[in-house]
C-alpha cells in the first residue's frame, strides 16, 4: 500500500508531548463547533448508557453532551469480525434516528484519543462514524506509545512493521467487512451512500475502500495521504477507474514539494474516470497537519480541511 520511500514522509512528525489544552481548543474560530472537541483526559467521561447494538458485540456506550447546535451522540468501543480476525474500533453516531455512515482510517499512530475526538466531532455533524484499528491483525489499540520517538530504532521499526503488514489485499478485505458491518447498524441510513476519510497511511486505504465497495462509497477524502501515487503495479491511483465516489485529496505542501507530479497524475486519473474530485495542495502545511495531537498540527489549515470535508459529505451523502 505504501512503499518505503514514502514512509519517511508519513512519519516525519511526532506526537505532541502534551495534549492541547482546553484553552487552545476554545480559542480556535470554528464554523462547526470545535468547542465540543475537548481532548480526552481533560474532562471526565460521560455517564454510560445502554450499549449500541453491534454485529459482533460492543462495549459499554456513552452519550456525549454536544455543543449548541451539535447532535447528541452515543459512542461505544466495538469489535468487528473480518475474514482475518477481530478488529477493535470506535463507533459514534447521533443518538436519534439513522444517519449516513463514515469509515475513518487513522494514520500510522493508529486508533487513539485524537481520532476518537475527530470521529465524535464528525458524528455531531450528523454522521455515524466508525474509526478502526487498521493493525488489528497484529495487536489491539493502542498500537503506538503515547509519545513515539522516531529516533528510537525499536519504535520506528515496530511502526514500520505494522504498516508493512497491510497490503492492497488486506485493505479490500477490511473495506468490505467494515462497510458490511456499518450497514447492519440501526443507526446507519443504508439508503444513503457511505463516506470514508484517511490520514497519512490512511490515504491509500481510503482509495482501496472506494474501489472495493464502489456501490456503497459515495464520498472519499484523504488528508496528507502517503503513497497515493507510486510506480508499483498496485498503486492506489490505478484503482480510480473502479470507483464511483466524489473525492477530496488534500496534500501537504512539503509532500507536494517532494512529489510534485503526484497531484497531476491524480487529476488526470479522476478526469479519465469522469469522477468529481478536488485535488488541492494546502500551502504552508507539513505532512501530518490535521490530527490535533500532531507535532505539526496547523489549526487554520485543519479547519479549512474540515470545512471542505463537510461540504463534500453534504453534497455526496446528504
Amino acid at each position: 500500500m505504501c512503499d518505503n520511500d514514502s514512509f519517511d514522509d508519513m512519519v516525519a512528525y511526532r506526537l505532541r508531548q502534551e495534549l492541547l489544552s482546553r484553552r487552545t481548543f476554545g480559542s480556535l474560530t470554528l464554523g462547526a463547533g470545535l468547542s465540543a472537541l475537548v481532548p480526552l483526559g481533560c474532562a471526565p467521561a460521560e455517564p454510560a448508557t445502554s450499549p449500541t447494538p453491534a454485529a459482533s458485540g460492543s462495549a459499554a456506550a456513552s452519550t456525549g453532551t454536544p455543543a449548541s447546535g451539535a447532535a447528541a451522540t452515543t459512542e461505544s468501543e466495538v469489535t468487528i469480525t473480518t475474514p482475518d480476525g477481530t478488529c477493535d474500533a470506535y463507533f459514534v453516531h447521533p443518538t436519534g434516528g439513522a444517519s449516513p455512515a463514515v469509515l475513518v482510517w487513522p494514520d500510522i499512530f493508529g486508533l487513539r484519543p485524537a481520532f476518537r475526538q475527530m470521529g465524535k466531532r464528525l458524528a455531531q455533524e450528523g454522521y455515524a462514524v466508525l474509526v478502526v484499528n487498521p493493525f488489528y491483525r497484529k495487536q489491539k489499540a493502542p498500537t503506538a506509545p503515547p509519545h513515539p520517538d522516531f529516533e528510537d530504532k525499536a519504535t520506528r521499526e515496530a511502526l514500520m512493521a505494522l504498516m508493512q503488514s497491510l497490503s492492497a489485499e488486506t485493505a479490500a478485505t477490511d473495506a468490505k467487512a467494515f462497510t458490511a458491518w456499518l450497514d447492519q447498524q440501526p443507526s446507519v441510513d443504508k439508503a444513503r451512500k457511505i463516506g470514508t476519510t484517511g490520514y497519512c497511511m490512511g490515504g491509500p486505504l481510503v482509495m482501496r475502500t472506494a474501489a472495493a465497495s464502489p456501490e456503497r462509497v459515495g464520498a472519499a477524502a484523504t488528508f496528507h495521504g502517503g503513497g497515493l501515487v507510486t510506480d508499483k503495479p498496485d498503486s492506489p491511483h490505478l484503482s480510480i477507474p473502479k470507483m464511483k465516489a466524489r473525492f477530496l485529496i488534500a496534500i501537504a505542501a512539503n509532500d507536494d514539494a517532494k512529489q510534485p507530479e503526484a497531484k497531476d497524475k491524480l487529476k488526470e486519473a479522476f478526469a479519465q474516470a469522469s469522477l468529481t474530485a478536488s485535488v488541492e495542495v494546502f500551502e504552508g502545511t507539513k505532512h501530518g497537519w490535521c490530527p490535533p495531537d500532531s507535532h505539526v498540527y496547523d489549526a487554520a489549515a485543519a479547519e479549512k480541511a474540515w470545512s471542505e470535508l463537510l461540504a463534500l459529505f453534504k453534497v455526496a451523502l446528504g
